[in-house]
Protein backbone atom coordinates (compact mmCIF):
# COMPACT_ATOMS: atom_id res chain seq x y z
CA UNK A 1 0.00 0.00 0.00
CA UNK A 2 2.90 2.59 0.79
CA UNK A 3 4.24 2.12 -2.54
CA UNK A 4 1.28 1.98 -4.37
CA UNK A 5 0.86 5.32 -2.76
CA UNK A 6 3.66 6.75 -3.48
CA UNK A 7 3.23 5.90 -6.80
CA UNK A 8 -0.54 7.48 -6.72
CA UNK A 9 1.22 10.54 -5.05
CA UNK A 10 3.80 10.59 -7.81
CA UNK A 11 0.97 10.64 -10.29
CA UNK A 12 -0.87 13.33 -8.59
CA UNK A 13 2.49 15.57 -8.28
CA UNK A 14 2.61 15.57 -12.03
CA UNK A 15 -0.90 16.00 -12.99
CA UNK A 16 -0.61 19.39 -10.38
CA UNK A 17 2.48 19.94 -12.52
CA UNK A 18 0.22 19.87 -15.91
CA UNK A 19 -2.57 21.35 -14.66
CA UNK A 20 -0.59 24.16 -13.47
CA UNK A 21 1.03 24.40 -17.22
CA UNK A 22 -2.12 24.62 -19.01
CA UNK A 23 -3.44 26.76 -16.32
CA UNK A 24 -0.42 29.34 -17.50
CA UNK A 25 -0.75 28.34 -21.10
CA UNK A 26 -4.62 29.13 -20.97
CA UNK A 27 -4.17 32.33 -19.20
CA UNK A 28 -1.49 33.45 -21.73
CA UNK A 29 -3.52 32.60 -24.58
CA UNK A 30 -6.59 34.28 -23.05
CA UNK A 31 -4.13 37.53 -22.87
CA UNK A 32 -2.87 36.96 -26.33
CA UNK A 33 -6.56 36.51 -27.62
CA UNK A 34 -7.50 39.98 -25.83
CA UNK A 35 -4.67 42.11 -27.79
CA UNK A 36 -5.57 40.41 -30.92
CA UNK A 37 -8.94 41.32 -29.84
CA UNK A 38 -8.04 45.00 -28.85
CA UNK A 39 -5.91 44.73 -32.34
CA UNK A 40 -8.36 43.50 -34.60
CA UNK A 41 -10.71 46.69 -33.44
CA UNK A 42 -8.34 49.08 -33.98
CA UNK A 43 -7.57 47.58 -37.24
CA UNK A 44 -11.09 47.70 -38.19
CA UNK A 45 -11.95 51.20 -37.28
CA UNK A 46 -8.81 52.62 -39.00
CA UNK A 47 -9.71 50.92 -42.04
CA UNK A 48 -13.17 52.15 -41.72
CA UNK A 49 -11.90 56.04 -41.43
CA UNK A 50 -9.21 55.11 -44.14
CA UNK A 51 -12.76 54.23 -46.21
CA UNK A 52 -14.59 57.36 -45.29
CA UNK A 53 -11.21 59.68 -45.94
CA UNK A 54 -11.59 58.11 -49.63
CA UNK A 55 -15.04 58.35 -50.01
CA UNK A 56 -14.99 62.29 -49.26
CA UNK A 57 -11.81 62.68 -51.22
CA UNK A 58 -14.02 61.25 -54.13
CA UNK A 59 -16.77 63.11 -53.49
CA UNK A 60 -14.89 66.74 -53.65
CA UNK A 61 -13.36 65.33 -56.77
CA UNK A 62 -16.72 64.42 -57.95
CA UNK A 63 -17.48 68.33 -56.91
CA UNK A 64 -14.87 69.51 -58.44
CA UNK A 65 -14.83 67.77 -61.77
CA UNK A 66 -18.61 68.83 -62.30
CA UNK A 67 -17.27 72.72 -61.62
CA UNK A 68 -14.67 72.44 -64.11
CA UNK A 69 -16.97 71.10 -66.78
CA UNK A 70 -19.75 73.69 -66.55
CA UNK A 71 -17.00 75.92 -66.43
CA UNK A 72 -15.66 74.55 -69.67
CA UNK A 73 -18.85 74.42 -71.03
CA UNK A 74 -19.41 78.36 -70.38
CA UNK A 75 -16.16 78.93 -71.76
CA UNK A 76 -17.08 76.46 -75.28
CA UNK A 77 -14.47 74.38 -73.97
CA UNK A 78 -11.38 72.91 -76.00
CA UNK A 79 -10.83 69.94 -77.10
CA UNK A 80 -8.32 69.54 -74.94
CA UNK A 81 -10.24 70.47 -71.37
CA UNK A 82 -13.14 68.09 -73.42
CA UNK A 83 -10.47 65.34 -72.95
CA UNK A 84 -8.75 66.26 -69.85
CA UNK A 85 -12.69 66.13 -67.74
CA UNK A 86 -13.23 62.95 -69.39
CA UNK A 87 -10.13 61.57 -68.28
CA UNK A 88 -10.43 63.02 -64.88
CA UNK A 89 -14.15 61.13 -64.59
CA UNK A 90 -12.97 58.06 -66.07
CA UNK A 91 -10.15 58.50 -62.92
CA UNK A 92 -13.30 58.96 -60.32
CA UNK A 93 -15.07 56.06 -61.95
CA UNK A 94 -12.02 53.69 -61.23
CA UNK A 95 -11.39 55.36 -57.91
CA UNK A 96 -14.98 54.01 -57.10
CA UNK A 97 -14.47 50.64 -58.14
CA UNK A 98 -11.08 50.89 -56.18
CA UNK A 99 -13.22 51.73 -52.86
CA UNK A 100 -15.75 49.55 -53.27
CA UNK A 101 -13.29 46.54 -53.68
CA UNK A 102 -11.26 47.80 -50.87
CA UNK A 103 -14.66 48.09 -48.72
CA UNK A 104 -15.21 44.51 -50.32
CA UNK A 105 -11.10 43.34 -48.21
CA UNK A 106 -12.27 45.38 -45.52
CA UNK A 107 -15.32 43.36 -45.12
CA UNK A 108 -13.73 40.05 -45.86
CA UNK A 109 -11.13 40.83 -43.38
CA UNK A 110 -13.20 41.76 -40.48
CA UNK A 111 -15.26 38.27 -41.45
CA UNK A 112 -11.85 36.22 -40.85
CA UNK A 113 -10.75 37.98 -37.97
CA UNK A 114 -14.10 36.97 -35.98
CA UNK A 115 -13.66 33.57 -37.04
CA UNK A 116 -10.53 33.49 -35.83
CA UNK A 117 -11.82 34.84 -32.72
CA UNK A 118 -14.52 32.55 -32.15
CA UNK A 119 -11.92 29.70 -32.93
CA UNK A 120 -9.41 30.83 -30.27
CA UNK A 121 -12.10 30.98 -27.76
CA UNK A 122 -13.22 27.19 -28.26
CA UNK A 123 -10.01 26.80 -27.83
CA UNK A 124 -9.62 28.23 -24.51
CA UNK A 125 -12.60 26.67 -23.42
CA UNK A 126 -11.22 23.03 -24.47
CA UNK A 127 -8.17 23.51 -22.41
CA UNK A 128 -10.29 25.06 -19.74
CA UNK A 129 -12.10 21.70 -20.02
CA UNK A 130 -8.89 19.45 -19.67
CA UNK A 131 -7.47 21.54 -17.10
CA UNK A 132 -10.75 21.22 -14.91
CA UNK A 133 -10.77 17.18 -15.59
CA UNK A 134 -6.85 17.26 -14.46
CA UNK A 135 -8.18 18.98 -11.50
CA UNK A 136 -10.92 16.59 -10.83
CA UNK A 137 -8.33 13.40 -11.09
CA UNK A 138 -6.36 15.03 -9.02
CA UNK A 139 -8.79 15.55 -6.00
CA UNK A 140 -9.90 12.01 -6.80
CA UNK A 141 -6.27 10.45 -6.30
CA UNK A 142 -5.63 12.86 -3.04
CA UNK A 143 -9.25 11.78 -1.64
CA UNK A 144 -7.82 7.97 -2.38
CA UNK A 145 -4.65 8.39 -0.86
CA UNK A 146 -6.30 10.17 1.90
CA UNK A 147 -8.66 6.76 2.01
CA UNK A 148 -5.89 4.51 2.16
CA UNK A 149 -3.69 6.58 5.12
CA UNK A 150 -6.69 5.82 7.24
Amino acid sequence: LKEENAILRNKINKLQILSETQADKMRKLEKKLEENKIKEEKEARDLEAMVQHVEQNLQLMTVSVGFRLSSAVRKKFSPAELRNSRLEKEELRAGQAGLAAAKQKAEAALQQLLQVTASSRASIRQLLSGAESLQLVADLLKSIDRISEL
